[in-house]
């Protein structure tokens, strides 16, 4: 990335970590916090697209992380750091078992069958009413600890996990892992050539991927106190799908734009109660048959226009110059 992006980055990132102080209201904040949420889900699954995946299981995992962090602090006492890390390891733990034999699987074969272990996941969620609370949920789940109890403190909470995750996966992808995964991606068989260990490098992906979802699940039980399966549908992870598609699948930086464009534009429309679902379908019809890269290609064609009308303006300044010295 150029220095002058980073810089972009840099103060958008203060910028959102101020929010709180420049006098945000609670309505803000809720949508911040929930935008923030959202980066977790869709940046990790962000690492399993880029190994050439595409998985409508996620919401399961994120759902195993949530009731395990709920199950943890309700009957068991645990403190918060602690519940946490349970619903991180919980869904790593399925998809260590499980993903070796699932990350087999290409294309279509891959989509349908992450699809419908989300939803074996979900009806586990239901049935197991004894440990889950079945389809009514669980309820009464504190904050994470009294001074998480404002909108304020968990707004910061959920941005500095979202901020910790999301530089987490870039370090993951801009190091030389990040180049196998992208190598896995292009070609495997040429990557088994060049002896990558390809089934080892997706299902490394795929169990940090689950584990980061774990985490947003957690903090999600803890922000509404409340958690039932009906959060955990093939919905929200075809959501997270589209956040990487509308944001830009080769960028990691198109899941957080994804996320931030996917969570505000229904609040942008709730002018429009009626109109609210065919509006946004239209709009992600037009974002993704007019810019196929997603938003992270607009931005390049911006920056693209600009250097070239900069540089139109320079050739034009420099003849008007030797016409005049002439």
């Amino acid at each position: 990335m150029k220095p002058a992006g980073r810089v972009v980055i840099g103060c958008l990132v203060v910028l959102a970590a101020a929010l709180p102080v420049i006098g945000a209201n609670a309505f803000l904040l809720t949508v911040g916090t929930i935008v923030a949420l959202n980066i977790i889900g869709a940046t990790s699954l962000h690492l399993v697209i880029r190994t050439g995946h595409v998985s409508l299981g996620h919401a399961g995992f994120m759902g195993i992380g949530g009731y395990t962090a709920a199950l943890t602090l309700t009957r068991l006492g645990w403190p918060f750091p602690l519940n946490i890390a349970a619903g991180a390891a919980a869904p790593a733990l399925l998809a260590l078992l499980i993903g070796p034999l699932l990350l087999r699987l290409q294309g279509k074969y891959f989509v349908l069958v992450t699809f419908l272990l989300g939803e074996i996941l979900r009806l586990g969620f239901v049935q197991w009413s004894g440990l889950t609370g079945g389809a009514n949920g669980i309820f009464g789940i504190p904050p994470p600890a009294p001074v998480f109890a404002t909108p304020a403190a968990f707004y910061w909470l959920a941005f500095a996990t979202a901020l910790v995750c999301t530089a987490l996966v870039a370090r993951v992808l801009s190091g030389g892992i990040g180049r196998v995964i992208d190598s896995v991606r292009e070609s495997e068989r040429l990557a088994l050539c060049a002896g990558v260990p390809v089934l080892q490098v997706k299902v490394g992906a795929f169990v940090q991927a689950t584990a980061l979802v774990g985490i947003q699940g957690g903090l999600t039980a803890h922000y509404l106190h409340y958690i039932d399966p009906g959060a955990f549908t093939s919905v929200q992870s075809l959501s997270f799908v589209v956040m990487n598609v509308i944001g830009g699948m080769s960028s990691l930086l198109g899941a957080v734009i994804g996320a931030l464009f996917i969570v505000t534009l229904p609040e942008l429309l709730r002018g429009y109660v009626e109109m609210q679902q065919v509006m946004f379908g239209v709009i992600l019809i037009i974002v993704m048959a007019a810019i196929p890269g997603g938003l992270v290609e607009l931005a390049a064609r911006a920056r693209q226009l600009a250097a070239s009308l900069s540089g139109r303006a320079k050739r034009g300044r420099a003849l008007s110059d030797r016409a005049a010295r002439t």
